[in-house]
């Protein structure tokens, strides 16, 4: 099969299951424009795994907009510097259960079922060919280079998106829900430890986020401060384009060697998680914290066989410095100089560091608000977490910010103690958009249930034209 021929396929498929049936979204009219029912921010795997979720439930008066150019949403062709991704390749994810809109329906269609049988793990810059043909083949409504700036809600239930960009229809969009699809960092921020941002200039280092001028490091020493896949990621990357040396440095004595996703795939806590109790879902990813995700065999096998790689365990970073040949960095091992440090810390989350939620989030219920967990569980970063509902909505830790709130959900790593990894992990991406749409389908259901009923009741049109006529 060729992709022309999976294109048709495609279709064919949605139109067996009346794909794009008229919307039974009541319509708002406004004097200040176009009231989209909902408007998705992030334009990435999770942003059009929504719109098509939607698109499936008849809510077609959509929008998804993105603040990158188009093609290079989401992190695989920005910061993503794995080889391959570490997601098992049989799982489905966006595709919602349409076989031929799976990646292995358009791997195959390219390559044959041999391929696909050859094939180990996705190919890094494969998955974000993935992503562009699906948008295209489902003619996803996404608008690029359109970043949201702050989320203003009114009165009405309606929500103000003051938005700017080269891609922008207009300064201001109105949505009656926002969906912030906003990936790993959508809750919060990226996190480079304080002793480090505050004592280095930046032309010393960059957070494994930002974007790096690698090909300015050629014949350069790395120190990389981390020991998670993204480490040894960033290492062979480094490696692979001409760095001399990069030395990692672990806090661990040991590196991790258990991946809780794994067993988490298969044991029905990724699509059952919001059944849970609050002291279940909070002991579970404590639990996942404790170990996160290694590196795969694979990446670490490639970073560690280059001549120039160096791992260093039980060595976190006790201070650093600026000195005339780079930064210093002081471990129980010594001290090490380094031409450029990449920090490979994750990141932080806390709707008050998101500058669109900056007239809600006072009111944005948190995990510590809404629980308290053993002492030996206790963990300021959980506690930092929104408390969402089951559909990622978010709630409210007053009665004033009910109706401000109404209408917003956090699709994005936030809500992993709320809903598990189902907008955290591409695993988890299929049972989350399900949940989500249901949520969102039944307020907009219950915003116009009034003048849906009443229509119901008044409803007459004839439908049974038979007539009897009696026989003798």
């Amino acid at each position: 099969m060729s992709l022309e021929a999976l294109n048709k396929q495609v279709k064919t498929d949605l139109s067996y299951l009346a794909f794009g049936g008229p919307s039974w979204v009541r319509t708002l009219k406004k004097p200040e424009g176009h009231v989209y029912d909902v408007v998705i921010v992030g334009g990435g795997q999770s942003g059009l795994g929504a719109a098509f979720g939607l698109l499936r439930e008849r809510i077609s008066n959509i929008l998804v907009i993105d603040e990158n150019r188009e093609g290079w949403e989401g992190p695989w062709e920005t910061y993503a510097r794995m080889v391959t991704l570490r997601t098992p390749k049989h799982l489905t994810s966006i595709d919602l259960g349409i076989p031929s809109l799976t990646f292995r329906a358009w791997w195959e269609a390219q390559f044959g079922p041999e391929g696909w049988e050859a094939l180990d793990k996705i190919p890094r810059g494969d998955w974000m060919n993935y992503l562009r043909w699906f948008r295209k083949v489902l003619n996803l409504p996404v608008i690029n280079e359109v970043k949201l700036k702050l989320i203003e809600p009114t009165d009405e239930g309606i929500h103000r998106l003051h938005i700017e960009g080269t891609g922008a229809p207009s300064d201001i969009l109105l949505a009656r829900k926002v969906i912030l699809a906003t990936g790993i960092q959508g809750g919060g921020e990226w996190h480079v430890p304080p002793f480090i941002a505050e004592k280095l200039p930046h032309h010393l280092y960059a957070h494994s986020s930002e974007t790096i001028d690698f090909k300015a490091l050629q014949g350069k020493k790395i120190g990389i401060l981390g020991g998670g896949a993204s480490a040894f990621d960033n290492a062979n990357f480094a490696l692979s384009e001409g760095a001399a040396e990069v030395h990692v440095f672990v806090r661990r004595k040991k590196l991790q060697r258990i991946n809780p996703i794994r067993y988490m795939e298969v044991s029905g806590l990724i699509e059952r998680f919001q059944a849970l109790s609050d002291a279940d879902k909070y002991a579970i990813i404590a639990h996942f914290f404790k170990y996160n995700q290694p590196p795969t065999n694979d990446t670490f096998g490639r970073a560690a066989s280059w001549p120039g790689f160096h791992l260093h365990l039980g060595a976190p970073w006790l201070d650093v410095e600026a000195a005339d040949q780079g930064a210093v960095v002081t471990t129980p091992q010594g001290k090490f100089t380094f031409d450029f440090l990449i920090i490979c810390t994750g990141l932080v989350t806390d709707p008050a560091l998101r500058p669109e939620l900056k007239l809600v989030e006072s009111h944005i219920a948190r995990w510590g608000d809404r629980y308290h967990p053993p002492k030996e569980l206790a963990n300021p970063m959980l506690d930092a977490h929104p408390y969402l509902s089951p559909g990622f909505a978010f709630i409210s830790r007053d009665e004033k910010g009910k109706k401000l709130l109404y209408g917003i959900f956090a699709f994005n790593y936030s809500g992993l103690i709320s809903c598990g990894i189902t907008a955290a992990a591409l695993s988890g991406l299929k049972y989350g958009i399900r949940k989500l749409v249901s949520e969102v389908a039944d307020q907009l259901f219950l915003d116009d249930c009034e003048k849906i009923l009443k229509d119901f009741y008044s409803y007459n049109e004839i439908e049974f034209v038979g007539e009897w006529t009696k026989k003798e």
